[in-house]
């Protein structure tokens, strides 16, 4: 009877201790942009658009704009995919990729805009 718990408690930490790896892998860190010069890895860097430099290429379906950080710094972010349809709106912009060759690689763009629901005159 006692092994048939020890072999129970072997395996329930066996796929804690498996759940655990791939979920630090799967985290995606917020960075600085320079910080993410540096890394290799899949990082998530915030800024504003700047306005203005919005390039779609409709063949090769390659969505090209400048970003500024939270220092100010502009960078390229190039995306491979559909340019959001509220991205005029956006208070932030979340790019969510690696920065190779001068540019930042975009895997995926989230784009926070303003509340809708919030009543108009009420700061919050």
């Amino acid at each position: 009877m006692k092994i048939k718990y020890i072999v129970g408690i072997l395996i329930i930490v066996g796929f804690v201790a498996f759940a655990a790896i791939n979920l630090s892998k799967s985290l995606t860190p917020y960075v600085s942009l320079d910080d993410a010069k540096k890394s290799n890895k899949v990082v998530q860097v915030k800024g504003q658009r700047v306005a203005g430099s919005e390039k779609f290429d409709v063949e090769k379906k390659v969505f090209t704009f400048k970003m500024a950080d939270d220092k100010g710094e502009q960078f390229d972010v190039i995306y491979h995919g559909v340019k959001p349809a509220n991205l005029e709106q956006a208070e932030e912009i979340v790019v969510i990729g690696r920065y190779t060759q001068g540019h930042f690689e975009a895997e995926q763009l989230l784009v926070k805009c303003p509340s809708k629901y919030q009543a108009e005159g009420v700061e919050i």
